[in-house]
């Protein structure tokens, strides 16, 4: 279904799929997504890589879409999850890099696979291995 689009609610760029959903057009995302096409990207404020499901839910239930269908098209749509925080100097960094789970139940959950705190070194987290085997290494 195709939905007009409400205006700052996405940015698109000629060179491909990146959107930023802050509302219901999640589905869109989700959807195009979807679609068995390699590549592309979308942005969404979380308060974490790992509250990303919750969020998505959140969104996709104004959409119209239910929570099993939400988790189901995130499970088949997202590979890999960054989480960029703003610092003191008003720059975002990484901070999280997660991946995706299926539960038995259906529902999506992500699972930390490096954490990068502000100070230190980066933290390998419990989907590492995961991740590496994504991203081919």
């Amino acid at each position: 279904m195709f939905r007009p689009e409400p205006p700052r609610s996405r940015r698109d760029t000629p060179g491909g799929l990146r959107r930023e959903v802050r509302g219901a057009e999640v589905v869109d995302l989700l959807a195009a997504l979807n679609t068995g096409h390699e590549g592309g990207c979308g942005t969404l404020h979380a308060n974490s890589a790992l509250d990303v499901p919750a969020r998505v839910e959140a969104l996709a239930l104004a959409g119209g879409m239910g929570r099993d269908a939400a988790h189901s098209q995130l499970a088949s749509a997202v590979d890999v999850v960054v989480h960029l925080a703003r610092d003191r100097d008003g720059l975002r960094r990484l901070r999280q890099v997660a991946v995706p789970v299926r539960r038995p139940d259906g529902l999506v959950v992500m699972e930390s696979a490096l954490d990068l705190p502000a100070a230190g070194e980066p933290v390998p987290g419990p989907a590492a291995p995961r991740l590496a085997e994504r991203i081919g290494r």
